[in-house]
């Protein structure tokens, strides 16, 4: 049977002589955040890199999960706190790093960066610790529990089947409860920015209304 998904609502804003674009989005369940995470799959290509950010528990797994998914990766997807890495087949390689266990930041050396970015799109979570070796160009995901709940707002029902991630009819969710999280996604870069109208158009199915 197919995971219900509830979405999220998205509000985007793009400077082109700022540092980045931003596009804040507000979830109110797991699964709407793995939305957010198959939404933003349909616009990567071979390349692109995600860094994530977020205290623990905050849903960086759970975005890459509906990343994954979205890009027909089959295989369970979970957190390589220790293994430091884990790759998935899809129709893009996934590459899914975690690197709160480094020590210093020469240790992301062994990780072989720019041989893994070359093979498909690679998702980091606690990027934020390796910026200085991380590429310009890239997306950052930064998730965060909200101080104060955003109002309930009223959002399409989507589903996970088969080939990833699909629309269905709309819904009302009250996201005033424990598990809201507010997605800042800030596009880092020229070739980011030029896709910010195209993220867009695919999170306008979660704006509030």
């Amino acid at each position: 049977m197919s995971e219900l998904i509830q979405s999220a609502s998205a509000d985007a804003s793009c400077d082109s002589s700022s540092s980045g674009c931003a596009i804040v989005c507000y979830t109110a369940a797991v699964h709407e955040t793995r939305a957010v995470g198959a939404a933003v799959a349909d616009l990567v290509t071979a390349g692109d890199v995600v860094k994530l950010v977020g205290d623990l528990g905050a849903g960086k797994t759970a975005f890459v999960q509906g990343f994954a998914l979205r890009l027909g990766v089959t295989a369970p997807v979970t957190s390589p706190t220790f293994t430091l890495a884990n790759r998935y087949d899809g129709r893009l390689t996934v590459n899914h790093l975690d690197v709160y266990r480094l020590a210093d930041i020469r240790e992301a050396q062994d990780l072989a960066l720019p041989e893994l970015i070359d093979e498909g799109v690679t998702l980091i979570e606690w990027g934020d610790m390796i910026d200085p070796v991380l590429p310009s160009e890239h997306l950052a995901v930064n998730i965060r529990f909200p101080s104060v709940p955003p109002v309930p707002f009223a959002s399409p029902v989507c589903c996970f089947s088969d080939d990833g991630y699909t629309m269905q009819a709309s819904s009302t969710l009250d996201s005033t409860s424990d598990d809201c999280r507010i997605i800042e996604l800030r596009l880092e870069g020229e070739a980011w920015k030029l896709r910010v109208l195209d993220l867009k158009r695919a999170l306008s199915h979660w704006v509030a209304t």
